[in-house]
């Protein structure tokens, strides 16, 4: 997974477009086969990821086929998708390394009449029919002010630091932090952005500027996975136990920091869920069950969730806490 999380957003207003299908329902009595692609197949992140659609493919009475490359490899991820297609399996899921340099061979299962749908990230709109949608920025924008407003009691300022001050998803999270903070949190002040151009350390430099700076700063919040850990370690070596870290980023990289009460929550999303519903998903294209002009899709243990336009949406992000946080290895 790359560690600047890349997000879409979400419409406030779901305007439903039809999910383009482009194979038949199975005949009775085949089993289909669903072939999903992680990334990077030996990630923790992506073997959550496994565990779900190990879930629904049971759950479903498909046969799931399992494979990506051993590490970020877009020429892996083609080779794959190939044998795919001369294997001719029912449906492909796929998670993106490199979003214009596996469009061309998507295109090709699509016109071999392969439906082809992505999870976690994202190709070319024309290269599939449906996007299984993790997080969106105003989900997490939402999240994010919400847990930073309840740790200022309503009344505060607080500080961001995040990845890059013009890269569009940086620049959509921040926005949409922002319009949270005015719609709910009047009372809330934003200090400082800064930028840690995705390091940690540098987010560590930049937390002790706003530390020393701004001392009635009590919440760092983090839009990048690099900033949580960085941002953490400057609060907990300041002494400062007054300053609370909420961000975006990975239960690993910030078990110690949650439970030593110096970062209050990080915020990502559910990956087995995200296995689960990419399963769940790729089966009911395969089966031609997502219909043009679904604005819902059941989605078993999930329940049912929106479809807006070409994305299916998984919800709003996952918080990891002190009461959960163990439970999760990536």
């Amino acid at each position: 997974m790359n560690r600047t999380l890349t997000l879409v957003a979400i419409v406030a207003a779901l305007v439903v477009v039809g999910v383009v299908l482009t194979r038949k329902p199975a005949t009775a009595g085949h089993r289909p086969v669903v072939a999903v692609m992680p990334k990077s197949k030996g990630n923790a992140y992506f073997i959550t990821c496994r565990s779900g659609a190990e879930e629904a493919a049971k759950e479903l009475g498909v046969d799931l086929l399992w494979d990506g490359p051993t590490g970020p490899d877009p020429a892996e991820q083609n080779r794959i998708v190939d044998t795919w297609i001369t294997r001719k399996v029912d449906v492909i899921a796929a998670s993106v390394e490199n979003r214009d340099g596996l469009s061309s061979v998507l295109k090709k299962a699509r016109a071999a009449g392969i439906p082809v749908i992505t999870w976690d990230a994202d190709t070319t709109p024309d290269a599939r029919s449906l996007f299984v949608n993790q997080a969106t920025p105003e989900g997490i924008g939402q999240v994010l002010m919400d847990h930073t407003g309840r740790i200022l009691g309503g009344k505060g300022r607080f500080a961001i630091i995040t990845a890059s001050l013009t890269a569009g998803n940086m620049v959509a999270w921040q926005q949409a932090v922002e319009a949270r903070r005015a719609a709910n949190w009047p009372g809330i002040e934003l200090a400082t952005i800064r930028a840690c151009d995705d390091l940690q350390k540098k987010a560590f430099d930049e937390t002790n500027a706003v530390l020393g700076a701004m001392p009635d700063v009590k919440v760092i919040l983090c839009l990048c996975v690099p900033a949580v850990p960085g941002a953490a370690e400057a609060v907990e070596q300041s002494g400062r136990t007054d300053v609370k870290v909420v961000g975006l980023g990975l239960p690993n990289d910030n078990k110690s920091f949650v439970k030593k009460g110096i970062t209050e929550a990080v915020v990502l999303w559910n990956t087995t869920d995200l296995g689960y519903l990419t399963v769940h998903a790729a089966a009911a294209v395969a089966a031609g069950r997502l219909a043009t002009g679904s604005a819902t899709f059941a989605a078993g243990r999930l329940g049912t969730l929106m479809v807006a336009g070409d994305n299916l949406l998984l919800g709003l992000p996952y918080t990891f806490d002190k009461t959960n946080i163990d439970r999760f290895d990536f």
